[in-house]
């Protein structure tokens, strides 16, 4: 924009909740002035008018919010307000820390600027300053932070100096040690508050560019299966927000850089910045005869005013985590990281990172066994080192999102049920990520700005599970489709397929337009109800006419089928057919002009996005898990029929590809592959990107391969 009174501007998230009680979220783009903060649906052109703005002036708050789970994203939270009429107020988010940072730096600068213009001309102005019992040397209660906000806010300050408003939740829970204060307090039910300091470190060894430093300090209270507390110091060339993001993730990035972490999930969101979290640690420590441990523990984080990340652990027991199966329930004491900025050296940010971990592993003789303990310490603080190799072998610094955990709950499922209700569960874990693509419509109408109600009276979860019910998704009976390849939703199952989850592929997110951001796939838009794996002497064609197949069976029930079948050359051909289904296509979608357009069109849209998730490390290397549209990478070929589009791959008509093919058929029994199909979205009335279908391929035999009975296929006149 060209107005000189602009700030700043940008994208950012429009957070909040409607009269009826639900939550939103949208794409709303925000100016802030010299003394006012608007947003609009769009970028404004001319006299546009806002959807809403807010004087910014000497008594307007920014208060962090922290991170929150809202429609399957994760976003960074800021609230401002101002303290004359706390009905007065904007919720704004963003998807990555950086961008919410920035937004948060210029309001206050405004503010400040008004502050100082009320000073100098010898006016008061209210003023607040909020802190927490971390800052004040003691672990604060909510009543007590409560009734800190309450009086500082009658005072009048008329001070000449600036306090920075910053707030941070509600504090670190009285369980957590903040290890990086020079003195903290730790209670024990043995003993009385002992006040220790963590001053007292010897280095014990300097391994893999790291110095790792014991304490000095001999506790009595704590049982001998609990290790002293351990630190690893070591220096990573990345900004303090890009290694508080990758430390904050529980996905598959983590085992990039942590080789102590196996998989974790989310029990309880607490708030912006505390959640309860289940993690297992793999350890490799004799695991013949160890058994693996598990931790159950309270993350609390915060940032502080010099730009540094503080990230505190501590064990703790929850109703819905309780001890697993086959598995040592560990014990935190303390732990957690501390990631301090330093100078640039050549143009590059650089960031100082601590962890600290004093574990106790349990176990029957595990405190007898110091081997034992020292491998497991060193294994964990060993995550810096890999946390310096991933940025340092990475030349990418685009903003990454902030990871989405899995919730706990999400993840256990019976073992034992029938095709359909597993199909149903299938939908029902993805749903949210659907309803977030729908609710991320930046053109909405519906922007109610009202209160958010504080993190004990409204759970994301709750609301994400009522939208997943109020839209229930249109059933298909799926008992009268069949394939010749068996459908198997066992982990270890092998020469079968199963339906893999969508939200495992990234694919393009509402805001791809603007800053390259991608989400998860979520559900896909069709049900795949069958897969055919075919052998032949020569190459199978339009294997969608084969009467009896899914997509025959599928056409008299008057629905819509889309079948992929991937031809795979060679002394003997194989086909491998996938079909999926739906009742019907959505007039006007993306998806039905893909159908109905001309070849030209469909090869310049459809794409796959392959992943090997178990195979030969040269196999995943080969197939990679990077997009790839079909049409200009191999020759497709579109067969249009009565209520179907097939798309025939032809495999083998791209050198490069054959290449790949013959290193994957020579071990295609060891190999778990799985497979996304969409339509590349290019335009914002386009996206976000929505999934065809997804499957899992898992351990396939060329040997259960069929010759199919095809009818001769009717030439065109």
């Amino acid at each position: 924009m060209s107005n000189p009174k602009v700030v700043y501007d940008g994208w950012m998230v429009r957070y909040g909740r409607r009269k009826i009680g639900r939550s939103f979220i949208h794409m709303r783009y925000f100016v802030l002035e010299s003394r006012l903060l608007a947003y609009y649906k769009r970028k404004p052109q001319d006299n546009v008018v806002p959807i809403k703005t807010m004087v910014i002036d000497g008594n307007c708050r920014v208060e962090d919010r922290g991170l929150r789970t809202q429609h399957g994203h994760m976003v960074y939270v800021l609230l401002i307000y101002s303290k004359k009429d706390k009905h007065n107020r904007i919720t704004m988010a963003a998807f990555n820390i950086q961008e919410a940072l920035i937004w948060k730096e210029k309001i206050e600068s405004v503010i400040d600027q008004h502050q100082e213009s009320l000073v100098a001309n010898g006016n008061k102005y209210h003023s607040f300053e909020y802190k927490s019992g971390m800052d004040s040397g003691r672990n604060a209660s909510s009543s007590d932070q409560e009734s800190q906000y309450s009086a500082a806010e009658d005072e009048e300050d008329s001070r000449p100096s600036l306090m920075r408003r910053t707030t941070i939740g509600n504090g670190p829970p009285e369980s957590i040690l903040d290890w990086t204060q020079e003195t903290s307090t730790l209670s024990s039910q043995n003993t009385n508050n002992q006040a220790f300091s963590r001053k007292h470190w010897r280095l014990l060894q300097c391994q893999n560019g790291l110095r790792i430093f014991e304490e000095l300090l001999e506790v009595d209270f704590l049982p001998k299966s609990c290790s002293r507390a351990m630190k690893a110091v070591g220096v990573v060339e990345a900004s303090c927000e890009e290694i508080f993001e990758l430390v904050m993730s529980m996905d598959g990035t983590r085992s990039e850089w942590d080789c102590s972490f196996q998989d974790g999930s989310l029990v309880e969101e607490v708030d912006g910045h505390t959640a309860i979290l289940y993690h297992r640690l793999q350890l490799d420590w004799f695991p013949t005869f160890v058994w693996p441990r598990d931790l159950c523990y309270v993350r609390y984080w915060r940032r502080n005013d010099d730009g540094s990340y503080v990230v505190l652990f501590c064990s703790r027991e929850h109703e819905n985590c309780g001890p697993q199966p086959g598995y040592v329930r560990a014990h935190i004491e303390s732990g957690g990281f501390n990631i301090s900025p330093l100078k640039t050296r050549n143009g590059r940010p650089r960031s100082q990172v601590q962890h600290l971990m004093q574990i106790d592993l349990k176990g029957w003789g595990v405190g007898y066994v110091s081997s034992f303990q020292q491998h497991c310490l060193l294994q964990m603080l060993n995550s810096v080192a890999g946390l310096r190799e991933y940025f340092a072998q990475s030349d990418e610094r685009t903003a990454p999102r902030i990871p989405v955990m899995v919730n706990m709950a999400s993840c256990s499922a019976p073992s034992k049920k029938s095709n359909k209700i597993q199909l149903t569960s299938v939908h029902n874990r993805s749903q949210s990520l659907d309803n977030a693509a729908k609710m991320m419509d930046e053109y909405s109408d519906e922007d109610e700005d009202l209160p958010i109600p504080d993190e004990e009276g409204y759970n994301a979860e709750q609301e994400t599970k009522r939208t997943a019910f109020e839209e229930e998704p249109v059933q298909i009976d799926f008992s009268c489709f069949s394939g010749n390849l068996r459908r198997d939703d066992n982990e270890n199952g092998r020469d079968c397929w199963r339906i893999s989850d969508g939200s495992n592929f990234r694919v393009r997110s509402k805001r791809f337009c603007y800053d390259k951001s991608k989400m998860p796939g979520g559900k896909p838009l069709m049900d795949l109800v069958a897969v055919d794996w075919f052998k032949d002497t020569k190459r199978m064609d339009h294997v969608a006419r084969r009467p009896g197949c899914a997509a025959q069976i599928a056409s008299q029930k008057g629905h819509f089928s889309m079948v992929f079948n991937l031809q795979v050359p060679g002394s003997t051909n194989y086909s491998m057919v996938f079909y999926f289904v739906s009742k019907e296509l959505t007039t006007g979608s993306l998806l039905q002009r893909f159908v109905d357009g001309d070849d030209e069109f469909r090869n310049s849209r459809m794409k796959l996005i392959p992943s090997v998730p178990k195979g030969s490390w040269i196999v995943r290397q080969s197939v990679g898990s990077t997009p790839c549209l079909l049409g200009k990478a191999v020759d497709c070929n579109y067969i249009r029929g009565a209520n179907y589009l097939e798309v025939d791959v032809d495999i083998g008509s791209s050198t490069v590809a054959n290449g790949v093919l013959g290193l994957v058929v020579g071990v295609i029994t060891s190999l778990v592959v799985d497979m996304a199909f969409l339509v590349q979205a290019n335009t914002t009335d386009e996206l976000p990107e929505r999934l065809i279908g997804a499957v899992r391929v898992s351990h396939l035999e060329l040997s259960s391969a069929i010759v199919p009975k095809l009818e001769p296929d009717p030439k065109p006149s």
